[in-house]
């Protein structure tokens, strides 16, 4: 025996070392097997609770926009009057809304012009099976 407890090896046979190949990789891999479930549960559950705290910050984030928009229309309202601080507001806000459309339009144009994997496999299997038909022509 070592100091760490395991045997000393340097006695055993090749046949023996060998034989006992296939359990120190069925060993390897259920270890592997198990580091992964577990690092699975970890990665899991730290996304789940981070999912949680960003969820927790835009339900704060969503009903800070109207306490903003009321402060600007009360701090317009101390030079204009309260309706038309009002309707500036909104105006700026439709502003806001339409950049933002526009961004997200101009985002989706280009994702319906990018090609998928499987229309390129398809082109591919296409080109593939002219070869093979002009290879049988000859």
């Amino acid at each position: 025996m070592t100091p760490r407890g395991y045997r000393d090896r340097a006695d055993d046979s090749l046949f023996t070392l060998i034989g006992e190949v296939p359990e120190l990789v069925k060993a390897l891999v259920m270890a592997e097997i198990d580091q992964a479930k577990l690092w699975l549960k970890r990665t899991a559950k730290d996304g789940g609770i981070g999912a949680a705290w960003t969820m927790g910050a835009l339900f704060v984030l969503f009903w800070s926009i109207p306490a903003f928009g009321a402060f600007c229309i009360i701090g317009l309202s101390s030079w204009w009057p309260a309706w038309l601080a009002s309707l500036v507001v909104f105006v700026v806000m439709l502003l806001v809304v339409g950049v933002l459309a526009l961004l997200g339009v101009l985002r989706f144009r280009r994702l319906a012009k990018r090609e998928n994997p499987a229309q390129s496999v398809a082109k591919d299997a296409a080109i593939i099976q002219d070869v093979k038909d002009t290879a049988d022509d000859f």
